[in-house]
């Protein structure tokens, strides 16, 4: 699995004209699956999410409370490598990347963490306003 964790101001999940999902000071994660992902695997990169010290004067979301926006994000998985149009075959199919991110969300939750998601399978509208920017990618 891969994250891709941005500190944000706020950010927004849209689908058809409403907010699926919501937050302000918090971290955005974009988050892949690939094929050998295990349920465990979700639940060492949401330790990892959830432990990062991203924030202000080097805190977590676990020190501070901040909330997440978990939105699922194929295209991490994206490979470019021979040209320009990207293949996606690294990428877990939607039955199998689904319920690992539910996983995922879910292991955050267990750990105390605020969890705001975007809406799988749909089109999404991701709106964010980066801090810094940092941003961080994950790998377990």
């Amino acid at each position: 699995m891969r994250a891709l964790v941005q500190t944000v101001s706020r950010a927004s999940v849209t689908v058809d004209g409403a907010v699926v999902g919501a937050i302000e000071d918090g971290l955005l994660v974009l988050v892949g699956v690939t094929h050998s992902d295990t349920p465990e695997i979700s639940g060492t990169l949401a330790r990892k999410v959830h432990e990062l010290r991203i924030l202000d004067d080097e805190q977590s979301a676990a020190d501070t409370g901040a909330p997440l926006l978990v939105v699922s994000q194929f295209t991490l998985y994206g490979d470019a490598r021979k040209g320009r149009r990207p293949t996606w075959i690294a990428a877990a199919r939607p039955e199998v990347a689904e319920p690992l991110i539910e996983e995922f969300c879910k292991a955050l939750r267990d750990r105390g963490a605020t969890v705001e998601t975007g809406r799988f399978r749909t089109h999404m509208l991701v709106e964010s306003v980066n801090v810094g920017p940092r941003t961080v990618l994950l790998e377990v």
